[in-house]
């Protein structure tokens, strides 16, 4: 066989493993109990997480309601912040050069990226996190807590800044794309 050949083997050998990983950790997303529910609303508050920076205009990542207040593009970022750093505190390490620096990112395209990497990586912990962990104390804070503890902060922090992104699209004239779909769904009520 020639080198080459035996190259492309090796590289489709190592691809097909690496799918087959990421389609085994998928399936292993549990589909009931704590862990599901925690992945249900960390998805939901992604997805609209996501779609809300998505239809903000780029030029309105940098508006803030007042001085010394997150602007746009911060709160993202401090989404994406804490759900990496967040997970400090039960042993999951975010991805090398993570720093809180990262809030300065601005660039539309950019803040997108890190807010959806950073959920993945929250996805992939709570899947990787057998059942049995869940009651192991840990601290967060000073204060004793659980790892179940630590993934409800972390997805009742991005459920929190979801609110804050509301009243920051709305402010600006943006309607959050769910409402705008349901609002297309239904008629006008006249109460």
């Amino acid at each position: 066989m020639k080198p080459w050949t035996s190259a492309k083997y090796v590289l489709a050998i190592v691809l097909a493993s690496l799918a087959g990983r990421a389609w085994a950790q998928e399936a292993a997303a549990p589909k009931t109990g704590i862990r599901a529910e925690l992945i249900g609303q960390l998805d939901e508050a992604q997805s609209k997480l996501v779609e809300l920076a998505q239809a903000m205009p780029a030029d309105k990542y940098g508006w803030r309601p007042g001085p010394g207040v997150r602007s746009v593009s911060e709160v993202y970022m401090h989404v994406a912040g804490g759900n990496y750093m967040l997970l400090n505190f039960v042993g999951v390490k975010p991805p090398s050069g993570m720093s809180r620096e990262m809030e300065k990112i601005s660039d539309k395209a950019k803040v997108i990226e890190n807010l959806k990497q950073s959920f993945e990586h929250v996805r992939r912990a709570l899947i990787n996190t057998p059942d049995a962990d869940l009651d192991r104390g840990v601290k967060m804070f000073g204060q004793d807590t659980t790892v179940r503890g630590a993934y409800l902060l972390v997805v009742t922090h991005a459920h929190e800044h979801l609110g804050q992104a509301i009243a920051y699209a709305r402010t600006n004239g943006i309607v959050p794309p769910w409402t705008a779909a349901e609002q297309t769904r239904r008629p006008s009520r006249q109460d």
